[in-house]
């Protein structure tokens, strides 16, 4: 059975955790440090509103079998990135339902990372709209564009991971025409494959 600690500047706290985790252990943060220190499991830390996540120094306590989560009364996808910074597995909102707690120590025990669903789809919208950018800014020497644009269709879907056949539903043509265009396309970068194709369109050097 995993542990559980829950880390608040205050003995106050909330009935939504101990329902979650009826064996979890509470403590206010001046004893933490050293409760905490040999211990492994999930730490639960609480981030008052107003609080910085840098001042509470969570990776300190980094350690083999220990995983942070911090706990935000008032969370936002800048205040996740800051958590991600500081080694935290996962930030979440201080009133998360029980169910809701339970499913993020499920993801974080077995080595994921609890991404809220806001931040996960802004960073899928900027690394697509990345991802765009830099398949138009395939150039050759002279700063000409190299490929066409069905060209940079395919190659975008290449570097995303799809398949010939994903490729050919999506942009509703032929297998056999995807192939034609993955020729040209390779050609025209003077790449050897799919592999190659994905680095290049990803800023990544062959």
């Amino acid at each position: 059975m995993m542990n559980h600690w829950f880390v608040d500047s205050e003995a106050n706290f909330l009935t939504s955790w101990q329902e979650a985790f009826p064996d979890a252990q509470f403590l206010d943060r001046s004893a933490a440090r050293a409760s905490l220190i040999n211990e492994t499991g999930l730490i639960w830390w609480r981030l008052r509103a107003g609080e910085s996540a840098e001042s509470q120094f969570m990776d300190t306590f980094a350690g083999e079998g220990r995983h942070f989560i911090l706990m935000c009364d008032l969370p936002d996808d800048e205040m996740s990135i800051k958590a991600f910074v500081l080694g935290a597995s996962g930030c979440c909102n201080t009133y998360a339902a029980p169910q809701v707690l339970r499913q993020i120590a499920a993801v974080v025990g077995n080595g994921g990372l609890w991404i809220g669903k806001s931040l996960l789809s802004n960073l899928v919208k900027r690394t697509t709209a990345l991802l765009e950018r830099r398949v138009s800014d395939i150039q050759d020497g002279s700063g000409m564009r190299i490929l066409s644009d069905r060209e940079a269709q395919v190659a975008k879907f290449v570097a995303q991971g799809a398949n010939n056949r994903e490729i050919a539903q999506a942009l509703q043509i032929s297998e056999r025409t995807v192939k034609a265009h993955l020729s040209a396309i390779f050609e025209k970068l003077g790449v050897r494959d799919r592999l190659q194709l994905s680095l290049r369109v990803n800023g990544l050097e062959i």
